[in-house]
């Protein structure tokens, strides 16, 4: 996967043989993690201020779910570039809106695999990163939620990678 902007991409061209496209959710994941191991890439634990989510339910790995009544809750998408970026410069890869992923949800598969791609077909999408509107344990690096594309919601939105791919 190569994560590029359009400076990156030779002044706004696509290189040939290079597409736009939705990430899998793997791709999603690897750029969301940018090299940490961790419940975020922030750290084990994400709090109130850190990132748009429903501020009064923190969470920390090493507990769970935290209950913080002063928490911020802005109820609503903040513009990008709000918070802090992830090591690899990627802003907004924790809440504000869930993304959609390229694959349709379903299991993965069984053992260690690399790069793991989704069913070839469904009904529901994978979306992945959490929203203003979720508590902070649905904001993990980990964490996967279905969509439904026929539903439309407010609260999701996409961001593409740059790839080797055919027109």
């Amino acid at each position: 996967m190569r994560v590029a902007d359009a400076a990156g991409a030779g002044g706004g061209l696509i290189p040939t043989n290079y597409v736009y496209r939705l990430p899998t959710e793997s791709e999603w994941e690897y750029a969301d993690r940018a090299g940490t191991t961790t419940a975020f890439y922030l750290g084990s634990a994400l709090r109130s201020g850190q990132a748009n989510f429903f501020g009064i339910q923190e969470y920390d790995a090493s507990v769970g779910t935290i209950n913080n009544p002063s928490g911020i809750s802005l109820a609503i998408a903040t513009p990008v570039g709000s918070y802090a970026a992830n090591p690899w410069g990627l802003y907004d890869m924790i809440g504000n809106v869930y993304e959609w992923c390229q694959d349709w949800y379903g299991t993965y598969p069984a053992g260690s695999v690399t790069d793991p791609q989704g069913p070839g077909a469904g009904s529901i999408r994978a979306v992945r990163g959490g929203d203003w509107n979720y508590f902070a344990r649905y904001c993990r690096s980990a964490d996967r939620y279905d969509f439904n594309p026929g539903g439309g919601d407010y609260s999701f939105g996409f961001r593409v990678v740059l790839a080797p791919g055919q027109l």
